[in-house]
């Protein structure tokens, strides 16, 4: 009965990922929306603000400290001095109006926020046309989704908008599923306006209730994983059975896109690596993935008014890279050694398959294990925060372990795979012909893709 108990329980959890949801745009991500709308002799914006987790995690206690009324006006009011409205070419201010303040749930049991605002500016010259030009230059840097529209309120009329006049993310309540990879990004827009007489009609905002209702996330890949730290009752079978749901999820999350999982069997091919080695290559994956999380779990706890989480991502990719670089040209630094010695008659070379320096085929390997799990998975860090945010910080450690585990388990199979196929050429001569430049072309394939990754981070780093 009691396997039959865990085996239900286990059931249960993998099911959470039907209803486990996370940000869409990622747990980092800060959110713009502006709709400008003239109305009257007014231009009105309606700005909307939409923070993914673990930025509202950070200004937690911030809002406990101000109190959600006071920690939104002083966020309408920081805001509206980064909002840049001119008029003919001549600076106006826009003044808040009203503003409404919701949390929404996210993913393991943490929230996101969202402030939706209303703005507006003096008086205009009723009857006159005039040019505005608006930008948005909050938050600058950060990660997220930035839209404009431009919409015409009663009594007034726009002439010509560089802006469409529909929102094609429903006002960040609803992000289109194809350009959550490349989200969009408009903070600026120009308009020709007519304006007419009175102050027209301000934008309405929605319900607090209906916002809380209505939030905009989605169902993601590993949310089964987030979704174990929050559970109300942990009973000894259910910590058991969410162990082995955090190692699947974190078995499966090895092959989602990136931990270098074909630099990682290109490497041992060429490297004569055994599953010895490819052992090593997870053991260093799991070490270097959990203080990952650790690190930049800290970071956002104690250090995040000096570093933004996010802004280390692009760091870390490329320290990744640069690693793959220096493992790629030091293997075919070593192939060509071994290719001219056996081009020089020294055959007696050829069957010690440990002829290179053994202190440097470790650095190899650690190069490699560390690029593929320098980078922390977003949900492990969402998992950490709402341990610590639900006081069950040992709970969370060691989900984020299995996770680690389950991840470089993964790996290790990927590494003795790569290293069980050679196998199917035992009978095959290695020291003739083309064949003994296949090393060597696995060295090439490491370099590639390390030179490949390279290029792809930099841009994001400078």
């Amino acid at each position: 009965m009691k396997r039959l108990g865990l085996l239900a329980v286990i059931v249960a959890a993998l099911a959470f990922v039907a209803s486990a949801a996370a940000h869409p745009l990622g747990n980092f991500t800060i959110n713009r929306y502006s709709r400008i709308e003239p109305s009257g002799n007014r231009v009105y914006v309606l700005y909307v603000l939409d923070l993914a987790e673990i930025p509202t995690f950070q200004a937690r206690p911030t809002v406990r400290a101000e109190g959600e009324a006071g920690y939104a006006a002083r966020t309408v009011a920081a805001i509206a001095r980064r909002l840049e409205l001119t008029v003919d070419g001549r600076r106006v201010s826009l003044t808040p109006l009203r503003h409404v303040l919701a949390f929404p749930p996210g993913q393991a049991g943490l929230h996101t926020t969202r402030l939706e605002a209303v703005l507006v500016s003096p008086p205009l010259a009723a009857g006159r046309a005039a040019r505005i030009d608006y930008r948005d230059t909050n938050f600058p840097g950060r990660i997220g989704w930035k839209e404009v529209v431009v919409q015409s309120g009663s009594g007034a009329r726009v002439t010509t908008s560089s802006a469409p006049s529909t929102s094609i993310s429903d006002e960040l309540l609803a992000y289109p599923k194809n350009l959550l990879q490349s989200p969009l990004d408009v903070s600026s827009a120009r308009l020709g306006v007519v304006a007419g007489s009175g102050p027209g009609t301000p934008p309405a905002l929605r319900d607090r209730h209906a916002l809380d209702q209505r939030a905009g996330v989605r169902a993601v890949a590993d949310g089964g994983f987030a979704a174990l730290v929050s559970h109300n009752r942990l009973t000894v079978w259910f910590v058991l059975a969410s162990l082995f749901v955090a190692f699947f999820w974190g078995a499966a999350h090895a092959f989602s896109p990136g931990h270098g999982k074909s630099i990682i069997a290109a490497y041992l091919v060429g490297s004569r690596g055994t599953p010895r080695h490819a052992v090593l290559l997870g053991l260093t994956v799991t070490v270097t993935h959990t203080i990952g999380v650790f690190a930049l779990g800290l970071i956002t706890l104690s250090l995040s008014q000096f570093i933004v989480p996010d802004d280390l991502y692009p760091w870390l990719n490329l320290v990744s890279a640069l690693l793959i670089v220096g493992v790629g040209v030091s293997v075919l630094q070593w192939r060509l050694r071994e290719w001219r010695k056996g081009s020089r008659g020294h055959d007696h070379d050829h069957g010690h398959p440990h002829s290179h320096d053994p202190a440097l085929s470790l650095r190899r390997l650690l190069g490699v294990g560390i690029s593929g799990g320098i980078i922390p998975c977003p949900t492990a860090l969402v998992v950490l925060l709402a341990a610590i945010s639900l006081h069950r910080v040992g709970y969370g450690l060691v989900l984020i372990l299995a996770f680690s585990v389950g991840l470089a388990a993964a790996m290790t199979g990927i590494g003795i795979l790569a290293v069980s196929a050679k196998r199917v050429f035992r009978r095959v001569d290695f020291e003739r012909g083309l064949i003994l430049l296949l090393p060597a072309v696995s060295a090439l394939v490491v370099l590639g893709l390390g030179l490949a990754m390279t290029i792809r981070a930099l841009p994001k780093v400078t």
